[in-house]
């Protein structure tokens, strides 16, 4: 059954991880789908074996977002689910966290989202679907974590303020949350392969269900926000976790 039959969707970040699968995810639904990346070579090898239309967009930066917009009128006209994937995860402790840290993840998490939505206003259709993928880091307080936490909670907070703001054209807006997952990030972080993988043993040992998540099963809670079969929910947070937030990390 296809629940996203001639919907247009719109994916930032959509050339690997989540972001792509929720974009495959949306495509075997019946979608129309846009994906964004910075790297022209990754958005056109993506888009090419998704089947997607790829449009290179820095999210962090306005004349690239007003650009998009642009870019996906002139292609598609109006826009049925935009699901705002792109963002950065960056660690560093209060001590040693610096401005350009700072400046970075909020430019990229947090005004970014804020702006996308903003720019996409005037495309989305009546009864359009918005969501945000944000983390269970904005609410478990892990170490090292403050800014990239900070930013996600600041997206969960739009999330609860635009739900109410666009709910006269009953445009829903939610937030999936996800707990650990088997994406490139991690290697993306400077760690080592021994880093990594003792990372993963300790978070694995959290987890409720024992293992990392697989980014299809995020797409899937990405692709239930996106469809009617969520008709009634707004202004709400799925966490998908594997059980990780009822586990503490730190004993």
């Amino acid at each position: 059954m296809n629940t996203l039959q001639n919907k247009v969707a719109v994916v930032t970040g959509g050339t690997t991880g989540i972001g792509y699968a929720t974009a495959k995810e949306l495509i075997e639904q019946g979608a129309k789908v846009v994906i964004t990346g910075r790297s022209k070579a990754t958005v056109e090898q993506a888009a090419k074996e998704l089947g997607a239309t790829g449009i290179v967009s820095d999210q962090g930066k306005l004349a690239a977002i007003e650009s998009l917009v642009k870019e996906v009128k002139a292609g598609f006209g109006k826009v049925d689910v935009l699901f705002l994937n792109a963002g950065v995860a960056q660690f560093a402790s209060l001590e040693t966290a610096s401005e350009e840290h700072f400046d970075n993840i909020m430019q990229l998490n947090v005004k970014g989202p804020f702006f996308t939505v903003q720019k996409f206003l005037p495309l989305l259709n009546d009864g359009a679907s918005v969501i945000f993928n944000t983390s269970i880091n904005a609410s478990i307080g892990a170490p090292d974590s403050s800014v990239y936490s900070a930013s996600k909670g600041a997206v969960l907070s739009m999330n609860r303020v635009f739900a109410r703001e666009l709910a006269p054209r009953r445009i829903r807006v939610n937030a999936v949350s996800p707990g650990p997952v088997a994406t490139p990030l991690y290697g993306k972080l400077g760690l080592t392969a021994e880093q990594v993988d003792g990372f993963g043993q300790l978070l694995r040992g959290k987890v409720l269900l024992h293992r990392f998540a697989q980014p299809e099963e995020i797409a899937k809670a990405v692709r239930f926000l996106a469809s009617d079969d969520s008709s009634f929910i707004t202004g709400t947070e799925i966490t998908v976790d594997g059980g990780l937030t009822v586990n503490p990390i730190v004993d």
